[in-house]
C-alpha cells in the first residue's frame, strides 16, 4: 500500500530534484502535446474557415476514444512491437510507433481544407486521438514505473511533474501553434494552418529524440506476475491446446485487472470510484471545450489568446501544479480532492464576470490564471488519486481503465457544449454558470465513500 507522509514544506519540495522527475516531465509533454493539435488548433482551423459552433463542437466527439483506451490497454501492455520493443523497449517501443502515426497524420493535415474535405479531417484528427490514446497506455505505465511502489512522497511529486509535463506540452505547444498561425496569416499565407502543422511535427521529432534517455524498468517481474496469472487460468485445463492457449492469454490479459480492482475494493465501493472519476471535471471539460470560442467571440485575437491563455496559463500551471503536489503530500488526496473541486467551480464563475462585462484584458487575465491554478490543482490531485489506487501487477491495464472513465466524463459530455450554447442563444454567462454546478454530484460521492476508500495517508 502506499503512503504520503506529511513533512516540512522545505523537505517536500526536495523531492522535485530526482533526476526521475525531469524524464516523468518529458514523458507528460509527450501526452499532453496532441490534446493542441485536436483541440485548439483544430477547433479554430474549423472556426476561420467558417463552420458553426456546433460543428465545432460535436468534432470534440474524437476525444472520446481517450474514453475507451482501456479495452485496448491489454493488449499495449502485452504484444511486443517487431524490431522497436527489441530495440528500444516494449513500452518505449509503442510510444515511438505512436508518435510516427501522428507526424504522419500532421503531414496528411498539411495538405487538406476543411471546406472541402470535412469528413476526411475529422478522421485524420481521430487517428491522432487513437494514436494518443494509445501511447497515454504506455505513457502513464512507464511513469508510475519511474517511482518505486512505496515511495509516496515521489509518487505525489511524480503525479505534480507529470501535470506540469502535460501543461507544457499542451501550453507551449499552443502557443507555438497559434503564434506561427497568426504570422504566416499575416505574411499572406493562406494555408496558414497547414504551414502551421509541418512546423507542429518537428517537436514530435524532438520528443521522440528526448524518450531516448528514459529506461524502462519492472519488466521482468511485470512478466512474471502475468504469467503467474496465466498459470492459475491454465490449470483449469485438462488438455493443452491452442484454444487453451488462446483463452489462457484472453483471460489472463482482460480478466486479471478487472478482477483484481473490485477485489480490492467491495463491488460497491468499487462503483463508487468509478462514478466520480467519470464525473469529476465534467464542468471543466465544458468550459474547456468552448473556451478558445468564447475569446474569440468577445474579440480576441490569437495572438491574445497565445500570451494570456496558453504563455500566462502555462507559468501559472507550473507553479500552482508543484504547489499542489506539496499539498497533496503534506494534506493528503482526499482532502486535495474536495479543495479541488470548490476551486473549479468557484473559477468557472469568473468566466461569466467576463462574458457579462465589456471586453477587458484585465478580467481575461484573471478569470485565465485562476482557471489555470484551479486546472492544476485539480489534475494534480486526481492524477496522484487513481495512481494510489493501481495494482502493480496491471498497472497499465487500470490506470487506463481509470484514467479512460475520467476521460469519458469530459468528452462525451462536453461535446454537447457547443450545442449548449447555441441553445441558450450564445449566453456565454448562464452557460459558464452551468458548468461551475456540474461538479457538486461527484463531490457528494466522494462525501458518502470517502471512508470506506482504501488508501493508507500519513
Amino acid at each position: 500500500m502506499l503512503e504520503i507522509k506529511k513533512q516540512s514544506f522545505s523537505e517536500m519540495f526536495l523531492v522535485y530534484f530526482d533526476k526521475r522527475m525531469l524524464k516523468i516531465l518529458l514523458l507528460g509533454s509527450i501526452s499532453g502535446f496532441p490534446w493542441v493539435l485536436i483541440g485548439s488548433s483544430l477547433s479554430l482551423w474549423l472556426k476561420e474557415d467558417g463552420l458553426s459552433r456546433s460543428t465545432i463542437g460535436w468534432a470534440g466527439l474524437i476525444f472520446g476514444v481517450y474514453a475507451f483506451n482501456y479495452l485496448w490497454a491489454p493488449l499495449v501492455d502485452r504484444i511486443q512491437i517487431p524490431y522497436l520493443t527489441k530495440k528500444i523497449g516494449h513500452r518505449r517501443g509503442w510510444i515511438v510507433l505512436m508518435q510516427i502515426s501522428i507526424l504522419i497524420s500532421l503531414l496528411l493535415w498539411s495538405v487538406m481544407k476543411p471546406s472541402e474535405n470535412l469528413a476526411l479531417i475529422i478522421s485524420v484528427g481521430l487517428l491522432i486521438a487513437i494514436a494518443s490514446a494509445t501511447q497515454d497506455i504506455t505513457v502513464d505505465a512507464l511513469r508510475i514505473e519511474q517511482i518505486g511502489e512505496h515511495e509516496g512522497k515521489s509518487m505525489a511529486a511524480g503525479a505534480a511533474m507529470a501535470v506540469v509535463g502535460w501543461w507544457s506540452g499542451y501550453k507551449l505547444g499552443g502557443v507555438l501553434s497559434l503564434f506561427s498561425a497568426e504570422y504566416l496569416q499575416r505574411a499572406g499565407f493562406e494555408n496558414y494552418w497547414q504551414l502551421t502543422f509541418l512546423i507542429l511535427g518537428t517537436l514530435v521529432i524532438l520528443m521522440n529524440i528526448g524518450l531516448m534517455f528514459i529506461e524502462e524498468s519492472g519488466s521482468y517481474e511485470r512478466l512474471n506476475k502475468q504469467k503467474e496469472t496465466d498459470n492459475l487460468i491454465s490449470k483449469n485445463f485438462i488438455n493443452e491446446n491452442f484454444f487453451t492457449k488462446f483463452t489462457t492469454w484472453i483471460g489472463g490479459t482482460l480478466g486479471g485487472p478487472i478482477i483484481s480492482f473490485f477485489k480490492k475494493n467491495s463491488f460497491s465501493i468499487a462503483l463508487g470510484i468509478l462514478s466520480f472519476v467519470f464525473l469529476f471535471k465534467v464542468g471543466e471539460a465544458f468550459l474547456g471545450r468552448m473556451s478558445i470560442i468564447f475569446y474569440k467571440e468577445i474579440g480576441f485575437s490569437k495572438t491574445d489568446i497565445a500570451i494570456y491563455s496558453k504563455t500566462l496559463g502555462w507559468i501559472t500551471t507550473v507553479i500552482f501544479t508543484l504547489l499542489g503536489g506539496l499539498f497533496v503530500i503534506r494534506s493528503g488526496v482526499l482532502k486535495a480532492m474536495f479543495l479541488a473541486g470548490v476551486i473549479m467551480a468557484s473559477t468557472n464563475i469568473l468566466f461569466s464576470i467576463l462574458a457579462w462585462s465589456d471586453k477587458s484584458e484585465i478580467l481575461f487575465a484573471i478569470a485565465v490564471i485562476f482557471d489555470d491554478i484551479a486546472a492544476a490543482f485539480a489534475t494534480v490531485a486526481f492524477v496522484a488519486f487513481i495512481s494510489l489506487l493501481v495494482d502493480r501487477a496491471y498497472t497499465a491495464t487500470q490506470y487506463a481503465l481509470l484514467a479512460s472513465i475520467g476521460t469519458a466524463g469530459r468528452t462525451t459530455l462536453a461535446s454537447s457544449s457547443g450545442a449548449l450554447v447555441d441553445w441558450l442563444n450564445g449566453d456565454w454567462g448562464t452557460f459558464f454558470i452551468l458548468t461551475a454546478l456540474m461538479v457538486i454530484p461527484s463531490l457528494i460521492i466522494l462525501w458518502l465513500m470517502k471512508d470506506k476508500l482504501k488508501l493508507s495517508e500519513k
